[in-house]
Parts: C-alpha cells; structure tokens; sequence
C-alpha cells in the first residue's frame, strides 16, 4: 500500500520511493505535527537540491546541516537537535548496513529481530521502535513471521494509533482522537 498521508504527493511519493526517507520522517516525529516530520525529508532533498543518501547525511559536515534544517521555515522545532539525530541515524545505518537503509529489514527473520534492529537507533525507544515496525508491516509490506506482536498495540489490524495507520483523512482523525484520549488519561487524576 503506497503512502498517502495528508502531505503534498511529492514528499508521499519520496516515501514510497526512499526507505530513508521514512526513517528520517519517524526520527522527526516526536514534538511536531506528523505531517511536517514526513514532509521534512521532502524539503531536505529540495533544499540540498536531490535526494540525499545516508552516507551522505552521515559525512555531512555538522554545522551545515545544521543550517539548512534551521533555514525558515526549520524542519523541526529543534533544528539543530534533529539534524544531529539524523545524522546520527545515517551514521548508524552506514555502519550496520552499508548505507543500505532497506538492509535494516531486509531479509530479517522475526518481527522481534527487526525491533530490535530499529531500537538499536539513536533516538528509538520501545514505543517508538513499535511504531515504526508497524508503518514498516502496514505501509511498507515488510511483514516478517511476528512483526504484529513486535510492534505491540500499534500492530493490531483496525486500530488507529500512530502513522502507521493513516491512509486517509478519516484515518488521520481517528489517529488523533486516540492521542487525545491518552493524553487526557495521563492528565486524569490517579485514584
């Protein structure tokens, strides 16, 4: 299933076209609004004038990089911050897997063996480890023998809970009525 979230076509079809391009939208997606965490690894490869590589990202001299995410409008909140993280990511993935993004699941044999692959991340915890596992089996096909179970709730089939279950606006809607919810519950005083 090609990506449709709710962003321009161009920065969709980089999604379906460059695994690194969907790791560098989930590093981005904590503290901003979805849409721009995806959107950014559109703009990066305008900005940089193609698609960058994460052998490229990984080399790139820190305080340029820097720069272009913090070029207004900023790819992040915390422009210097995430351009670090995401060199960090390309440094990771250059070092385990050649530079080859998709080399990270690639082949693997479990669903269990995959989260731990994603977890060994900078930046990627259990849950958003399990996240993105799921937008992997949801989005991406990559459905290794217990990728559900691995990617915990996010892997139940009709549930709407993270990016890996938008596909349309009424996906993103009930995706954000749920984040409502947990934040109201953890606000909830405890009995």
């Amino acid at each position: 299933m090609p990506f449709s979230l709710p962003i321009p076509a161009e920065a969709n079809a980089l999604l379906n076209r460059d695994p690194l391009a969907v790791v560098i939208g989930m590093v981005l997606d904590q503290q901003i609004p979805l849409e721009k965490a995806f959107t950014s690894p559109w703009v990066l490869g305008v900005r940089l004038g193609h698609e960058p590589t994460a052998l490229e990202l990984a080399e790139f001299e820190p305080e340029a990089l820097v720069e272009i995410f913090a070029t207004p409008p900023a790819l992040h909140r915390f422009p210097k911050a995430m351009a670090g993280r995401v060199q960090e990511v390309c440094r990771v993935i250059v070092d385990r897997y050649d530079g080859d993004t998709a080399a990270m699941w690639t082949g693997v044999a479990s669903g269990a063996e995959l989260l731990l692959r994603v977890q060994a991340l900078p930046g990627f915890g259990k849950q958003k480890a399990q996240i993105f596992v799921a937008l992997l089996g949801k989005q991406y096909g990559v459905q290794p023998d217990g990728w559900r179970e691995a990617a915990g709730g996010y892997g139940e089939v009709g549930s709407h809970r993270s990016v890996a279950d938008i596909v349309d606006g009424d996906s993103l809607t009930k995706v954000r009525e749920y984040k409502k919810q947990m934040k109201a519950a953890a606000k909830a005083p405890k009995a």
